[in-house]
């Protein structure tokens, strides 16, 4: 690869960190339409108001569903046919954190966003906690005991008879329902789960994301096998740490030669943070370095080629009648 100037060096590093929050918004945007979409066509099922069309992307709200639909899948090679969007999706994250790090967390999640804007907003009135080794990884690791969990029920004990049960359970052809009542009508415990996570944030940056989703956990296991890596050349580096002060994950770059660490989001915002050049590059195999931009692009093409083919191909939409929804939508508000 040819060598960037310094000049080139000092653009990526402005403008970097706005390309990710650009892209985080976009996606962001689009799922509060979804929602909003979603909304009004729960409304028509359940009020016979004006008729919306159902967006098969609130599927990517139910990612224990589509664990089963993807071990239903391997079983027997037949796609889910329910909420196809939802397995199309999960399956676009796990292909990603293969390929480009957890850079599913780092650019698209919308929850990651909202946790990220909340660490941005703050962060100027007060400095986030750096939890020692002791401490950081025991919290580290509730997030892979609840993924252990979830595998251990679904890979590991629902046979492909308790599959296809649950597939054609009212609960599952109602599931997006509930989800959208429990957010509409949580109750105290959800929200003082809420306001616990957005009040340990403000202390320990991105703590649900860092210590708590299994979802994060599984694509960080994947991760570790991603051909893109963080690389650093210790002779350079002036132990400024602005590094790990922007690090959504809390890594301790400045430790390591190359980040493998399965916390790597792929946000890249250490790269673009530090002061010298060349000391943080983004690296390939045989490679010693790439430009940032590959990593997002990457991302986005893996995103949204699944989505151009699930589409073209009749994976995307659900068949289920939109009047069997509006009953069982029925039965999830009584």
């Amino acid at each position: 690869m040819e060598r960037k100037s310094p000049g080139d060096y000092k653009v990526i590093k402005k403008y970097f960190p706005f390309l990710r929050f650009g892209v985080q918004s976009a996606f962001a945007f689009f799922c509060l339409l979804v929602g909003y979409r979603f909304y009004r066509f729960f409304l028509w099922a359940t009020s016979d108001g004006d008729f919306v069309p159902r967006p098969p992307s609130v599927e990517a709200f139910l990612p224990l569903g589509a664990l089963v639909s993807l071990k239903r899948f391997l079983l027997t090679g037949h796609y889910d046919r329910l909420h196809p969007a939802g397995l199309t999706i999960f399956i676009a994250a796990l292909v990603i954190a293969l390929l480009f790090r957890k850079g599913f967390c780092g650019w698209i999640c919308p929850v990651g966003f909202i946790f990220n804007l909340e660490a941005q907003l703050t962060s100027r009135f007060h400095q986030t906690w750096h939890l020692p080794a002791w401490l950081e990884y025991p919290l580290r690791s509730l997030k892979y005991l609840l993924l252990t969990f979830f595998l251990y029920l679904i890979a590991w004990r629902m046979d492909l008879r308790a599959i296809d049960g649950f597939m054609r359970s009212p609960y599952n052809l109602m599931v997006d329902a509930k989800m959208l009542l429990f957010f509409l009508h949580p109750s105290a415990v959800a929200i003082g789960f809420f306001a616990f996570l957005f009040a340990i944030s403000l202390l320990l940056r991105n703590f649900w994301c860092r210590y708590l989703c299994p979802y994060g956990g599984l694509l960080g296991l994947l991760a570790m096998v991603s051909p893109f890596q963080v690389k650093r050349k210790s002779s350079s580096c002036i132990d400024c740490k602005k590094c790990e002060q922007v690090c959504p994950a809390g890594i301790t770059i400045t430790s390591k030669e190359t980040v493998r660490d399965a916390e790597c989001i792929g946000c890249m915002e250490c790269v673009a943070e530090c002061p010298v050049p060349d000391c943080l590059t983004l690296s390939l195999p045989r490679r010693k370095r790439i430009a940032l931009f590959w990593l997002p692009l990457g991302i986005l093409a893996v995103f949204m080629t699944f989505y151009l083919v699930a589409k073209l191909s009749g994976h995307w939409h659900s068949a289920i009648p939109v009047e069997l929804f509006k009953k069982m939508y029925r039965l999830a508000i009584r």
